[in-house]
């Protein structure tokens, strides 16, 4: 979140003075690697918009948080990453002061926004657990859009300091250093929302590892899913003991395929946030360390840029993840790749 920073190249000395602050094979390697991150982030992530939109499998309501969490990291790779490569490469702010306001409270807003929508699948997944029948009769497009609407205007909200107050001067970017700031953005970005993600995905845990016990001890003692071998027993009973039996059993099985759904979809949102949080986590806790405790507590400039590119390369993980662990989106990007390929031939 380079909003959040006082850019570290743009205030050297050296910079200003028209020399480059790396050397060519550095700036060659550093535009391969960004280059690399945002084609990788726009592709994965349109993949994911079109998996949504096109595949039956996907058109569940809740997708629709990963919707806006891919469009919001399709949008740090247009708006963002192009602008701070350049300002990596040249060691200074090219593009106004205007731009420069407007830039670091954008990159505010999509970094906020990207952690608010994991925690709002969070507690989604909780209390699809915790409430499912409850939520399935509530879980609507129209609510989880408003959910959506909430996450993106608190997200605004802690966006619009940086807009209203960052200082751009003729060849820096800098955003407003001031404690309070500091640590109210970090909060409100990351760590609140951290420690609500972690203590709610603990809970899941435990919840779904004690209904696996449950399912694994009803399924010893229950009749078998429709389909198994010894379903032919079943037809020498008494029709109505038979017809009851049969819509037990479905019953039941359904209940277990719903419950591995929501299982294997929950552990893909944690691997997302986990994700995440190793990918921002070095960047956050050394910016807020600094503004708490000043000079002693700085981190050398190559350190804390690394540490700022980690988190950007998060915006092009996600769809890895979902590739990765998910097989409605493994079979809805090999559908979309080989369409792709078929036009293009």
């Amino acid at each position: 979140m380079e909003a959040a920073i006082t850019l570290p190249n743009a205030s050297s000395n050296s910079s200003q003075a028209g020399s480059p602050p790396h050397s060519p094979a550095a700036t060659g390697l550093i535009l391969l690697a960004v280059l690399a991150v945002l084609l990788a982030t726009l592709v994965g992530n349109a993949l994911v918009v079109a998996a949504v939109s096109t595949s039956r499998a996907l058109r569940a309501p809740q997708n629709l948080f990963l919707v806006s969490l891919a469009s919001a990291d399709i949008l740090v790779a247009v708006l963002i990453l192009p602008f701070s490569l350049a300002k990596e490469v040249m060691g200074y702010w090219y593009f106004g002061s205007l731009w420069c306001s407007l830039y670091l409270a954008l990159d505010v807003l999509l970094c906020t926004a990207s952690i608010g929508h994991l925690c709002a699948i969070s507690l989604d997944r909780y209390w699809a657990v915790t409430r499912a029948a409850r939520l399935n009769l509530r879980r609507s497009p129209g609510r989880v859009k408003g959910m959506i609407g909430a996450v993106w205007a608190a997200a605004a909200l802690v966006a619009l300091p940086p807009l209203f107050k960052a200082r751009p001067r003729a060849r820096q970017c800098e955003l407003i250093d001031e404690t309070w700031y500091v640590l109210a953005s970090c909060i409100a970005s990351f760590f609140a929302p951290c420690l609500v993600m972690v203590t709610v995905y603990c809970r899941i845990y435990r919840l779904t590892t004690r209904r696996s016990a449950a399912v694994l001890a009803a399924r010893r003692g229950s009749a078998p899913c429709p389909g198994d071998a010894n379903r032919r027993a079943s037809w020498a009973a008494a029709p109505s003991r038979r017809h009851r039996s049969q819509h037990q059993s479905v019953s039941l099985c359904r209940r277990r395929l719903l419950r591995v759904r929501e299982r294997r979809f929950t552990i893909v949102l944690a691997v997302v946030m986990g994700a995440f949080v190793l990918c921002w986590f070095p960047f956050f806790f050394t910016y807020s360390l600094e503004a708490v405790c000043g000079e002693g507590c700085r981190v050398s400039k190559p350190l804390f840029s690394f540490f700022f590119w980690i988190g950007y390369c998060n915006s092009s993980l996600n769809p890895i993840i979902y590739t990765v662990f998910n097989r409605d989106f493994r079979a809805a990007f090999r559908r979309l790749l080989a369409a792709l390929i078929r036009h293009g031939s």
